[in-house]
């Protein structure tokens, strides 16, 4: 039996595997601070146990609830498994479905050591981003998943499998949920209560919709972030010798030190956790390291002077950092960055998602577990100065936007000067990068579509980065507007960039930004190459759920919709529905994601292209609704690039039919219809 037809069989029960415990050598996830009763203990033990039957449960309790009191949550470290977690190619996972072994190689993919940023919590990134919320939730799905059939879907509550019920062949094989809490109870507090007792979880975007592709995905959003920030606010398309100063290394924020290559400047990454810079360095992501706060400017100072690429990772706070450049800046008169961000996980900063400048690494993990009130304080503390060197730096010529991290949101609930004057509540001093930069983009109907081939095969994946190139290459030559060829022109030469980068970490995926036709036509060309043989297996397409249609976040998606219903989730569900309704493979909704757990409704899908005509049929009906969704909802809210691209689309399509919004009167015609 092979240990992927083991992995299958269900929870190893007869015997037990060796509790083996927390793994040294490997990261693993802050300790959680739920605050549960005697009571509530007691509930969160009875409910990790019955996943197993009575007569193994007296060895069990003891343990379990020892991981709850150390850890603050019930991982059931003991079965974790001894394999090695990857991406298997597709034709070794022992189903009755190819869908089936398509979804086991993503889950696997999540929690590949290489790729997740805590594997044997759980957690592929984002700090708190959870594929499953215990090991028992991932042996029983894997089980299952090997049982399904094509008349039958498999149903996920927030990490825990509810089983497998009759459906049909066109129905989705896989419906997950996540985070679905009712809104007056979807708190931080509660969340951390509720994730204790095992009754829900932070899928955050990808991680629980078994759709991560490593930091590739964010390393191709932030080459493309950092490319339209030089053209909008420096007003160049080169940017060699030009500074970016951020914070983050970990899980997607990782991606940044390549994504300052890719570009061609000089990115200055600081990062509190020395084993995230280690992970970088060695996987060739970073150029060089320090931990000497004077070198670090030194370094900096020669690279802008010789305009030298460069991604420079600073061991040592972020807020160190910002505020050396301060005192460059008031002390020399030189202003040594350009453009900065931040990729904290500060959508969770109470919890290991941002560490206050006071402290070391370890002296901020020991006070987050012993006396979580002391460390809020220092976090919100540490929070105020970080904007203050900020404020003081955009004096000048340097220019700082928000990364969709809840950076600005938190620092505002901090006290710090983030306040725009006469501004509504999703905007602050500094834009966030939706608002400025990427905005007009997703209003074309442009966003993350990526791909991954379950073979394994790189051979595969540079067949589709041909096949890609192609399409948009031919979409330039027959002629697109000259927004849509810019947008088609930066991902050709990411494509390109690509292969040379060696962004694959885990699977053998790719991400490009497309817009509704080119997503299309990808899909086709990919399909018709599985159908040939040019391609060996069959091929998951997918997004992030950060696009045009997947995710209603007033602080970030939906932040430049101003008619109101930025606030509004009907956009995210009704695309969970409508994926499942027109073909998708699977489909995931979660609350959270991005900015933080009650701050963002989200969903995303997964579509297996296997060369069959029904495939195909699938791709084009479903794909076409991921985008002109989102793109109507843009149109409706009154976005003029949004209304253009919807227009076209009806003229194109006579089955669209869209509601479209008329010119209201001006501003005095509304003031005098409103005068008392």
């Amino acid at each position: 039996m092979s240990s992927l037809q083991a992995l299958c069989s269900g929870l190893p029960l007869r015997p037990l595997p060796e509790n083996r415990g927390r793994r040294a050598g490997v990261p693993h996830a802050p300790v959680r601070t739920p605050g549960l009763s005697p009571a509530e203990e007691k509930l969160a033990l009875r409910n990790a146990l019955r996943y197993f039957p009575p007569d193994v449960q007296e060895t069990l309790a003891p343990e379990f609830a020892q991981e709850l009191r150390l850890f603050g949550h019930i991982y059931m470290y003991r079965f974790c498994p001894s394999m090695e977690m990857r991406a298997y190619p597709i034709e070794q996972y022992p189903c009755r479905t190819r869908a089936a072994a398509a979804i086991m190689h993503m889950i696997m993919n999540n929690l590949d050591p290489a790729v997740a940023q805590f594997p044997q919590e759980l957690v592929t990134y984002g700090g708190n981003g959870q594929v499953f919320s215990n090991w028992a939730q991932f042996w029983l799905t894997m089980s299952y998943l090997s049982k399904m059939t094509e008349e039958q879907t498999l149903v996920m509550y927030s990490g825990h499998p509810l089983g497998l019920f009759p459906s049909s062949p066109g129905a989705p094989r896989l419906i997950i949920t996540n985070g679905m809490v009712i809104p007056n109870y979807s708190s931080r507090t509660e969340y951390e209560k509720m994730f204790a007792l095992g009754v829900t979880m932070y899928g955050q975007m990808t991680a629980g919709s078994y759709c991560y592709i490593g930091p590739q995905g964010i390393v191709h959003g932030t080459v493309l972030t950092v490319l339209n920030a030089g053209r909008r606010y420096l007003g160049v398309e080169n940017l060699a010798g030009k500074v970016f100063v951020t914070s983050g290394l970990g899980g997607m924020s990782g991606a940044q030190a390549k994504a300052a290559v890719i570009v061609g400047c000089i990115g200055v990454i600081a990062e509190v956790d020395k084993a995230a810079l280690v992970k970088r360095h060695q996987q060739g992501w970073l150029m060089e390291v320090t931990d000497n706060l004077d070198h670090c400017i030194k370094r900096l100072r020669e690279a802008r002077e010789r305009k030298e690429v460069l991604s420079l990772g600073y061991h040592g706070n972020v807020v160190d950092l910002w505020e050396r450049l301060v005192h460059e800046l008031d002390t020399t008169g030189e202003l040594l960055v350009d453009l900065g961000s931040d990729q904290t996980s500060c959508h969770n900063p109470f919890n290991g998602g941002y560490y206050p400048v006071q402290l070391s690494f370890v002296e901020a993990q020991s006070l987050m577990a012993s006396n979580p009130a002391a460390f809020k304080h220092l976090v919100q503390e540490s929070l105020r100065r970080h904007v203050s060197a900020i404020n003081r730096l955009a004096q000048e010529k340097f220019f700082f936007w928000d990364y969709g991290n809840a950076f600005l949101l938190e620092a505002q609930r901090a006290g710090a000067d983030v306040e725009k004057k006469g501004a509504n509540k999703t905007e602050f001093r500094y834009p966030s990068y939706v608002q400025h930069i990427m905005g007009d983009i997703f209003s074309q109907g442009f966003g993350p579509f990526r791909w991954v081939c379950t073979s394994g095969d790189p051979r595969d994946l540079a067949v589709t980065d041909q096949l890609a190139t192609s399409v948009l290459e031919k979409a330039i030559e027959d002629g697109v507007k000259a927004s849509v060829k810019l947008q088609y022109t930066d991902n050709i030469r990411w494509i390109r960039e690509a292969s040379k980068h060696q962004l694959v970490v885990g699977s053998q995926a790719r991400i490009l930004y497309s817009d509704q036709k080119g997503r299309v036509a990808i899909a086709m060309a990919i399909n018709q190459a599985i159908a040939n043989g040019k391609i060996k297996a069959p091929v998951v397409l997918s997004r992030d759920h950060h696009d045009v249609s997947g995710t209603d976040s007033p602080f970030r998606e939906t932040s430049n919709i101003y008619d109101g219903s930025a606030f509004c989730a009907d956009m995210a569900v009704q695309n969970f529905v409508g994926d499942a309704c027109r073909g998708a493979t699977w489909v995931a909704l979660h609350n959270g994601g991005g900015v933080g757990w009650g701050e963002v409704i989200n969903g995303g899908f997964g579509l297996v292209l296997d060369g069959t005509p029904e495939a195909e049929q699938k791709a084009r009906k479903m794909l076409s609704w991921d985008v002109s969704n989102g793109v109507a909802r843009r149109c409706w809210s009154g976005n003029p690039k949004a209304y253009e691209i919807i227009c076209q689309n009806m003229q194109e399509d006579s089955g669209l039919v869209v509601t479209l919004p008329h010119e209201v009167a001006d501003d005095r015609v509304l003031q005098q219809a409103l005068r008392p």
